[in-house]
């Protein structure tokens, strides 16, 4: 066996997981974008800026998890409403966890914010492919 399909073996087995990491960095920087051009640029306030900026990415997310890295193909529509509404959900409930974690960890036990913020954000990465592989996207 080559190298190059070795290679091509191991993108194959773990292409959800490359894909979603990728896809991820990407709707950090599109989150992060359409923040400053809320806030920065068009002269928003903070939280309608926040909220914005968490509505764009979230749907840039839906879209390249939906056709990417889950590879759900279905354009019906009510399977892409369907599946929709599913990731919303999803995200917010991580969200809500994410929120949890935080106050708990940083105003009820007035812990290290920076390092409770990594593990959360960790729990919550994983939590979101989790549901999204299992509830939103699953297969037929």
């Amino acid at each position: 066996m080559k190298m190059s399909d070795k290679i091509r073996e191991l993108f194959i087995k773990y292409k959800s997981f490359i894909f979603y990491a990728v896809f991820g960095v990407l709707t950090t920087v599109i989150n992060i974008a359409a923040y400053a051009l809320c806030f920065k640029v068009l002269g928003l306030a903070n939280v309608p800026s926040v909220i914005i900026a968490w509505i764009v990415a979230v749907l840039f997310a839906f879209i390249t998890n939906k056709l990417w890295v889950f590879d759900s193909k279905s354009m019906d529509k009510n399977t892409v409403i369907s599946e929709l509404i599913k990731f919303m959900a999803a995200r917010l409930a991580t969200g809500g966890i994410d929120l949890l974690i935080m106050y708990i960890g940083v105003d009820m036990m007035h812990g290290p914010e920076i390092i409770l913020k990594a593990v959360s954000n960790v729990i919550v990465i994983i939590l979101n492919y989790i549901l999204s592989r299992l509830i939103v996207f699953k297969k037929k």
